[in-house]
C-alpha cells in the first residue's frame, strides 16, 4: 500500500518512524530490537535512511550528534525487505542523489520494484566529500527534483536505455520540506518555490525536517498552501535528549531551538531527556489538536524517548496500519 493511500484512507492521525541502518559489519539485531518497540504503535510505514560513501550523523551515548564522512551504512534495500516481510509494515527507503549515479539509482529502484516495495523518499543527501562518481557516460542526479523525475519516468516505463515492453513501476514518492528553509536557500519563499517544483514534477507527499517550534511548521504549511502545494505535509519530530544537543542539533541539521526549551535544558542538564520528552509531548498534543494527518518521528537508533512520549498520549495515537 502506498503512503499517500494511508493518508487518504485514515480517519485518525498516523504515526510513522525513521530509522538508520546499522554500521558496516554490525548486527541487524540492534535495528530489530528498536523496531520491536515501535511496531507496537502500528506504524503504517517506516523510513530507512540511505548512505553511500558520504557524511552521516551518529547519535552518541551522551545524546550529542557527531558528523562522520566516508563511512558507509549499507543495507537499506535489505533492511526494507526485512521490515516488509518480518513486520508487515510498508518500508520507505530513501533514494539519494549524492554518491550514486543514475544507473545505480535505476538498479536500486528495479530491486525495490522486484521486492514489491512501492514507496520511496527522494532527497539530495549530504555532499559525500569525495570525487563525483560519474564521467560523460555515467551521470548523477544533481537535485532531488531530478530523482523525482527519474522515478516518475520509470513509473511510465521510461528507463535510461530504451527497451521494448519495459515494465512500468508504481512508486509513491515523498520529498523533504524545511520549515526553517534549507540551509543553502537564500530565503524561505525561494525554498518553497523549489519544493513546489518537486511536487509539480510528481512528488506525492512532503515530510518535514525536524523542528521544535510548532509555529514554524504551521507557518510553513500556510506558505506552502498559498504557493499552490496541495499534497500532505507531515511534521517530522525528534526528541531532544541531552544538554549537548543544544549545540549539536542546530549544527548538524541547521535548525533553531526555542529559547524556553534551551533555557530549561541549560538550567537542568541532568533532566535534559525528561524535559525533551515533555516538550515533544506538548508539541504532539498541539499538532494533533490542529488535526495534522500524521506525526513522523526521527528515532535514529534509540526508540526509548519516542516510546515514552507515545505512552504519554494514551487514547490519542491510533493507526490504521
Amino acid at each position: 500500500m502506498k503512503v499517500i493511500e494511508f493518508y487518504e484512507k485514515s480517519t485518525e492521525p498516523l504515526i510513522s518512524f525513521e530509522i538508520i541502518p546499522p554500521k558496516r559489519g554490525s548486527s541487524i539485531k540492534t535495528v530489530f530490537d528498536a523496531l520491536d518497540e515501535v511496531v507496537a504503535f502500528k506504524p503504517p510505514f517506516i523510513d530507512i535512511t540511505s548512505h553511500a560513501a558520504e557524511a552521516y550523523y551518529e547519535e552518541l551515548e551522551d545524546g550529542s550528534v557527531k558528523r562522520h564522512v566516508k563511512r558507509k551504512r549499507p543495507g537499506t534495500i535489505g533492511l526494507s525487505a526485512a521490515i516488509k516481510h518480518r513486520y508487515n509494515v510498508e518500508p520507505v527507503p530513501h533514494i539519494i542523489c549524492k554518491g550514486f549515479t543514475k544507473e545505480e539509482t535505476e538498479d536500486a529502484l528495479i530491486e525495490l520494484n522486484y521486492l514489491g516495495i512501492q514507496n520511496v523518499l527522494a532527497i539530495r543527501g549530504d555532499d559525500p566529500g569525495a570525487p563525483k562518481p560519474y564521467n560523460k557516460n555515467r551521470q548523477t542526479n544533481e537535485y532531488a527534483i531530478d530523482l523525482v523525475r527519474q522515478i516518475k519516468r520509470m513509473n511510465r516505463g521510461v528507463y535510461l536505455e530504451q527497451m521494448m515492453d519495459a515494465t512500468t513501476t508504481d512508486f509513491c514518492v515523498g520529498v523533504g520540506g524545511y520549515p526553517e528553509k534549507h540551509f543553502e536557500a537564500p530565503n524561505l519563499n525561494w525554498d518553497i518555490q523549489r519544493l513546489k517544483e518537486k511536487v509539480d514534477a510528481g512528488a506525492d507527499y512532503i515530510v518535514t525536517q525536524m523542528f521544535f517550534d510548532n509555529q514554524k511548521y504551521f507557518d510553513f504549511v500556510d506558505d506552502c498552501r498559498d504557493a499552490g502545494i496541495k499534497v500532505p505535509i507531515i511534521p517530522g519530530l525528534k526528541i531532544l535528549t541531552s544538554y549537548n544537543q543544544l549545540t549539536s542539533l542546530p549544527r548538524a541539521f541547521y535548525l533553531s531551538l526555542p529559547e524556553t526549551l534551551a533555557h530549561e535544558v541549560s538550567s537542568n542538564p541532568d533532566r535534559a531527556k525528561e524535559i525533551g520528552i515533555e516538550w515533544s509531548t506538548m508539541q504532539c498534543r498541539e499538532l494533533l489538536d490542529k488535526d495534522v494527518q500524521g506525526l513522523h518521528f526521527y528515532i535514529m537508533a534509540n526508540p526509548s524517548p519516542v516510546v515514552n512520549l507515545l505512552n504519554n498520549l494514551p487514547g490519542v495515537i491510533k493507526s490504521t496500519a
